[in-house]
């Protein structure tokens, strides 16, 4: 309760320095790789999470459902996509490329799981454009 606390009274001290060790990672000399590599590590972890929520099988139901097989078949290649980009082609710029589309892909395959949620960011990018 403490820490919720310190969050919404904007003294979050703990996790700015979390925020800027990753985010460092940028800077070293190999360090693009390691960004890319502990990025899909956390979204692997965040996938694992949910399955510790709803166990395993269930997990995987939910994620080939017709409604999100694209985003989950896109989310996954954009995971393993970062990986082969960092450790057998060796680019780096694409390997942060991945990395974008996974942020981008992880957010479509959450917003699956919330009832409209998908619509109203499709109908809020559309208002925008025109």
């Amino acid at each position: 309760m403490e820490k919720l606390r310190r969050v919404l009274s904007g003294h979050e001290d703990e996790e700015q320095g979390l925020t800027t060790q990753g985010t460092a990672f940028l800077w070293l000399p190999s360090g693009l790789k390691l960004f890319a590599v502990f990025y899909t590590i956390g979204n692997i972890a965040a996938l694992a999470s949910t399955c510790f929520l709803m166990g395993p099988v269930k997990q995987l139901k939910k994620m080939f459902e017709p409604t999100r097989l694209i985003a989950t078949i896109v989310m996954l290649l954009c995971l393993i996509f970062t990986l082969c980009a960092v450790f057998w082609w060796g680019k780096k710029g694409l390997a942060l490329l991945f990395c974008i589309f996974q942020f981008l892909a992880m957010t479509w395959y959450s917003l699956s799981y919330i009832p409209f949620a998908r619509d109203a960011v499709i109908k809020c990018f559309t208002s925008c454009l025109s």
